[in-house]
């Protein structure tokens, strides 16, 4: 992908990058100490090759963890990434190694900073029935959720409300 594609596909999965990530706290998964709390993605306009997926992330065990990857349906590879600010252009990269879910910490994943990457989509990605993904951690191993999907351009899952201050 050059970068004007990778430009334009993040203005259309990030429209509303500074926005509060918004949960509405009725779909939870575990994998042992881990805790994904509404996972959620946007609905994707014709055409869109990349998508992105948002949660909180709790770890309540004593021992950090590692979310390094996972899976979404139609999207041959998922990717941990990162999006920031820097002098003043937002870049999006890859995090090599994936993020750190300290012990007794929370992450979240949330338009404009850290979140799930779903690369190569084969399809549209629509509103409707939630789709069925994976996370994977280095240590509490695989876990299978639910992603809500929300209208294009939403700025959190579809009747969600905000849960405070973003964490990361």
């Amino acid at each position: 992908m050059n970068r004007r594609s990778l430009l334009a596909a993040a203005a259309a999965i990030f429209p509303l990058a500074h926005a509060r990530a918004q949960t509405h706290g009725t779909a939870t998964f575990r994998a042992g100490p881990i805790v994904v709390e509404a996972p959620w993605t946007r609905a994707t306009p014709g055409g869109a090759r990349v998508a992105g997926g948002f949660m909180v992330i709790r770890n309540t065990g004593n021992t950090a963890d590692r979310l390094t990857g996972g899976t979404f349906p139609g999207a041959p590879r998922v990717e941990v990434h990162e999006m920031a600010t820097v002098d003043g252009v937002m870049r999006m990269r890859e995090v090599r190694g994936g993020i750190e879910i300290p012990a007794g910490g929370t992450v979240e994943l949330r338009p404009g900073g850290y979140h799930m990457m779903f690369m190569d989509l084969g399809e549209q990605i629509r509103t409707g029935a939630p789709l069925r993904g994976t996370l994977v951690f280095e240590k509490a191993g695989t876990v299978t959720i639910d992603y809500s999907v929300a209208p294009i351009g939403a700025p959190g899952p579809a009747g969600g409300h905000g849960h405070g201050t973003p964490r990361h």
